[in-house]
């Protein structure tokens, strides 16, 4: 099966990925690349896509990661009924929340001695 993905490029820090249409079992950086339908630039927000050329894998069932499927609709890429959207309001959940520190009960600090002033005359 085929993945379309990001394969990281550039120098240390300062990242920038190519997309990569390849086998869904081999790893971005060494798996043999069927072909590359763009580029993206994190620091400049800047995606280049081939568009006609994501649509023909897309159409052909190659799964895109969620990060690319952001990309490529932000690029005008119709996106079959089958390819799962990301949504930006969800929220994750948090498993034995009630363990952590903020929903723990408040220990009260030691109450400091109060000095009431009487009113000058």
């Amino acid at each position: 099966m085929l993945a379309i993905r990001l394969q990281r490029l550039g120098r240390k820090a300062y990242p920038v990925y190519r997309l990569a249409v390849q086998e869904s079992n081999r790893h971005p950086s060494s798996g043999r690349v069927v072909a590359y339908v763009g580029t993206y630039n994190p620091h400049t927000k800047e995606a280049n896509v081939q568009v006609e050329t994501a649509q023909k894998y897309l159409d052909n069932g190659a799964q895109p990661t969620p990060r690319v499927v952001k990309l490529l609709k932000d690029a005008g890429v119709k996106l079959p009924k089958w390819v799962k959207e990301y949504d930006a309001n969800k929220t994750k959940t948090v498993k034995k929340a009630e363990k952590l520190r903020k929903n723990q009960p408040k220990e009260e600090a030691p109450a400091a001695e109060e000095v009431v002033e009487a009113p000058a005359e």
